[in-house]
């Protein structure tokens, strides 16, 4: 039982260490959104950090209509991160975790 433990707690170490590589891996996986005419262009990276806005000329001539299309556009990219990072921190956790009957948390 002491040896199962151990092994167990070996394998716990080693998920966390790949989740950890993981979020590292995904500040350089880049997500691009664009607002439906290609008006503006917002990239950020999986883990939500805004890298770049590419706004056309004509938003800048109103005010409204650009913090319309910012909200609208980084609220895609921010959501697209999302579950890109969600679903590559679980598919590591999942891989690592133990198999401890009952313990189905990743399906």
């Amino acid at each position: 039982m002491f040896g199962d433990m151990m092994g167990m707690m070996s394998k716990l170490k080693e998920a966390q260490k790949k989740v950890e590589e993981t979020k590292e891996r995904l500040n350089t996986v880049l997500i691009d959104e664009t607002s439906s005419d290609n008006k503006l262009k917002v990239t950020i990276t999986a883990n939500r950090t805004i890298k770049s806005i590419s706004i056309d000329d004509e938003l800048l001539k109103d005010k409204e209509m650009l913090e319309d299309y910012l909200i609208l556009t980084l609220n895609k990219a921010i959501e697209n991160a999302t579950n890109v990072n969600e679903t590559e921190i679980a598919a590591v956790a999942k891989e690592g975790m133990p198999n401890i009957t009952g313990m189905d948390m990743f399906k």
